[in-house]
């Protein structure tokens, strides 16, 4: 027989999906509200701006996304029509398409970050001290969730502050 979870990991994965759908949801609003594009648009930026020459396949880039992506074609889509983005043919493999950022991609995803962080700081930085964070990650670590990654969220965050 399965051992089933204890009241307490039950309780801890309603509160952990909880509070996930409530924070983003509440960073969504707080970039809709600042005039920005969904945090998606800034999560595709900032892998594209990350990679190698600034330019990823498309299934790369869904892979490297740090929120659910389900429709990553059509992002894209959108991206390449805001000038965000441009697809390139890959001169390896005819077939094969990169995705490339473009400079106002490049504009577009350090202005997001301004509001991003905010968001970041006022619906979780500042409800949680810097000991209780890094207590969170050990945590996550547990899960599988690598919060090394949270260092990549912004880079060179001193050079957009």
């Amino acid at each position: 027989m399965k051992r089933k979870p204890s009241t307490e990991a039950t309780a801890a994965w309603i509160r952990l999906m909880r509070i996930q759908s409530r924070v983003l949801g509440a960073v969504e609003q707080d970039l809709k509200k600042a005039g920005f594009p969904p945090l998606a648009w800034y999560d595709a930026l900032l892998e594209l701006s990350r990679a190698p020459g600034g330019e990823m396949r498309p299934v790369e880039l869904e892979k490297q996304m740090l929120i659910p992506q389900y429709s990553t074609s059509r992002l894209i889509d959108r991206l390449v029509e805001e000038g965000l983005a441009a697809r390139r043919e890959c001169k390896m493999d005819k077939r094969g398409l990169f995705v490339e950022i473009t400079e106002a991609g490049r504009d577009l995803q350090k202005r997001m970050w301004s509001a991003y962080s905010a968001a970041i700081e006022r619906h979780v930085g500042s409800k949680l001290s810097d000991a209780d964070a890094a207590k969170l990650c050990g945590l996550l670590d547990r899960l599988g969730c690598s919060c090394d990654q949270a260092a990549v969220i912004a880079p060179n965050v001193a050079a957009t502050r």
